[in-house]
């Protein structure tokens, strides 16, 4: 009898025992996985409209900690997949705007779709959790400082591979000109590996808590700060175009067109008189005479189309004329094949057309169909979305002395357009665009980001023209002035002034800096694979 109670009680010590290491194992997993949600929350208030941009400084330290403390790459990979999936849908939850209110898509509809496109994004914070987890397990947790690179490299993969860098970790800091100055010679890239940077060093400082480790984490701190320091006052010591005798005058209009994409050729006409008068209301304020003027229209729903409509060709040639004035517009243009561009067109004084840029890089969804024609339903999106043919040259367009790069819409979201117009002799960036679709979300102040980053990376100002805002003159610095509000209709006066200007290292070099994070990235995973010798 005895004997039986001892074995029961063994067995029950032992399964009490084996309970209470699952409980443990449970709550540690439980743990982690709220960690990974935290930082991915974390990450997503730190961007606008939430606009808590310090917190990116630390956003990620959660994730770093438990990877650290247990660095199983197959979980790693897992944790960072949470991170980056949840991110990119809190950051981004704005797409459904167009579903539910242009496509008559349920509510409940669009956001369950967004659900792939946040996944397939979220996969690159895995990978990044993944290639810092082997490095951890080989060479303990001093490998965290290799964080910035993987993370940039990853960032610039992301943009290689799926066409979008929407809410890179660097576009949190946009609206902080001090911060982002080290874009000129890393672009947003070399931003994003700042502030990873110091996340990695408060997560090593939190796992080790020795003399040791804080100072070593306080030095990668302080090379931060010297580094955005040094790049702040390198900015300032270059010229700007912004300074100098003006010699060129813009008015800038944002009409606030409607975003229903059927209109009446009566409301066509309307709008049309909306822009002129809107123009020469602007030009009614201007005093001096002697200095070129460029008016600006913005990429809206009016569907202009130059080619095909004498009576429009006649009006903005008479407007011209009239007011000594070019006109920058956006405008829909034959493509070969029969396909339609996405043009901005510059009409010059005496109403000649002289310039015509074609869009390059087309919306997914929005400008054509990223699928087969053969596939069933394909042609039926093309009739809802539209199926444009995208632009092949770079053209700079003349404006008095100066030569203007100008992009259209979402090609601000694209580094090398403004680096390849720049490159080609632009001293002016222009980027005329259209966010109306997308209602009075979040999507307004991220757009205007990442032309933020496109005026810093070249050290160029930029002129942002858009239909319903927001519209604004950003400095070669990064400054945003004379914003407009949004969905108002606004008129913004801006002046050019001509100065010599030396191209920033980005420019000359492109992504260099993030395309060594690459390799050297490679590198580490690879190394980290390779067995100890016995």
């Amino acid at each position: 009898m005895e004997d039986a109670v001892s074995t029961a009680t063994e067995v029950n010590a032992r399964w009490l025992s084996a309970f209470a290491r699952r409980s443990r194992v449970a709550a540690t997993s439980l743990a982690c996985w709220g960690a990974a949600t935290l930082s991915s929350l974390l990450l997503v208030v730190s961007f606008p409209d939430f606009n808590l941009w310090p917190i990116a400084w630390f956003g990620l330290v959660p994730l770093l900690v438990v990877i650290a403390r247990r660095p199983v790459p197959w979980r790693a990979f897992l944790l960072g997949w949470l991170t980056g999936g949840v991110f990119f849908y809190g950051s981004c939850h704005w797409l459904t705007y167009s579903m539910v209110h242009y496509g008559g898509i349920p509510a409940w509809t669009s956001y369950l779709l967004l659900v792939p496109g946040a996944l397939t994004l979220g996969l690159f914070p895995g990978l990044f959790a993944l290639v810092l987890a082997c490095a951890v397990k080989k060479w303990g947790g001093r490998a965290l400082f290799a964080a910035p690179l993987v993370w940039s490299s990853l960032e610039w993969a992301r943009l290689a591979t799926t066409g979008q860098l929407w809410n890179a970790l660097g576009y949190s800091q946009a609206y902080q000109p001090m911060l982002i100055q080290s874009a000129r010679w890393g672009g947003v890239y070399f931003v994003g590996f700042l502030i990873v940077s110091v996340n990695a060093a408060i997560a090593f400082l939190l796992l080790k808590r020795t003399i040791g480790a804080t100072t070593f984490a306080s030095c990668v701190v302080a090379g931060a700060a010297i580094v955005i320091f040094a790049t702040q006052a390198g900015s300032k010591a270059e010229p700007s175009s912004s300074q100098g005798t003006p010699d060129v005058v813009v008015i800038a209009l944002q009409p606030n067109v409607p975003m229903d994409p059927v209109k009446s050729p009566q409301e066509m006409r309307e709008l049309t008189s909306r822009h002129i008068e809107m123009s020469e209301s602007g030009l009614r304020q201007l005093r001096d005479d002697r200095t070129r003027r460029l008016v600006i229209w913005p990429e809206s729903p009016m569907n202009f189309t130059y080619s095909g409509d004498s009576q429009f060709r006649e009006l903005l040639a008479q407007f011209s004329q009239e007011n000594n004035a070019s006109v920058l517009f956006n405008s829909q243009e034959p493509a070969p094949n029969e396909g339609i561009y996405n043009s901005a067109l510059l009409v010059n004084e005496q109403g000649s057309l002289i310039a015509q840029y074609d869009k390059i890089r087309l919306l997914p969804f929005g400008e054509y169909v990223p699928l087969p024609r053969w596939l069933p339903g394909a042609g039926l999106i093309r009739a809802i979305v539209g199926d444009f043919t995208p632009g092949t040259k770079y053209t700079v367009m003349p404006v008095g002395a100066h030569r203007a790069g100008v992009f259209i819409c979402i090609e601000s979201a694209y580094p090398s357009i403004a680096r390849k117009l720049t490159s080609e002799g632009a001293d002016v960036l222009i980027n005329i665009s259209n966010d109306g679709y997308l209602g009075r979300t979040a999507v307004m102040r991220q757009h205007l980001a990442n032309a933020v980053f496109r005026a810093v990376e070249n050290g160029l100002p930029l002129l942002r023209v858009t239909n319903t805002g927001i519209s604004a003159y950003i400095t070669a610095e990064g400054e945003v002035k004379d914003a407009t509000s949004g969905f108002q209709p606004a008129v913004r006066t801006w002046t050019l002034a001509h100065s010599g200007n030396s191209k920033t290292f980005y420019t000359r070099h492109g992504d260099l800096f993030a395309g060594t994070s690459g390799l050297i990235t490679l590198l580490i995973f690879v190394a980290s694979l390779v067995a100890r010798p016995r």
